[in-house]
């Protein structure tokens, strides 16, 4: 089982940008397709980017040209840069698999606000 940690959320205004980082553990790192995702109260989680095993990635429509996901596989580390945030971004972010396994990690919150 793959375990994950993520850090880099916090309070920010819009406009502004964060870099979330996901520390993972587990062998099967690289050979993934990992994502971040994002929760808000009474809300599924929402894939906001992903990544495959190779590289590819795919983001949702609202974060496209704002958000950047990447991955190091020697680091077992996901990350994603935000940048140009705004108030409707802000929800509980996590990383985890895609599609996601069924237990979810602590998250980081990410607050826009002015």
């Amino acid at each position: 089982q793959v375990q994950l940690v993520e850090s880099g959320g916090g309070l920010v205004q819009p406009g502004g940008s964060l870099r979330l980082s996901c520390v993972t553990s587990g062998s099967i790192f690289s050979s993934v397709a990992l994502g971040w995702w994002r929760h808000l109260p009474g809300k599924e989680h929402q894939l906001v980017a992903g990544i495959s095993s190779g590289g590819y990635t795919n983001y949702r429509d609202s974060v496209k040209g704002r958000f950047t996901i990447s991955r190091d596989n020697a680091k077992k580390t996901l990350y994603l840069q935000m940048n140009s945030l705004k108030i409707e971004d802000t929800a509980d972010y996590y990383c985890n698999t895609v599609p996601p396994e069924d237990s979810w990690s602590q998250g980081t919150q990410v607050i826009v606000s002015s």
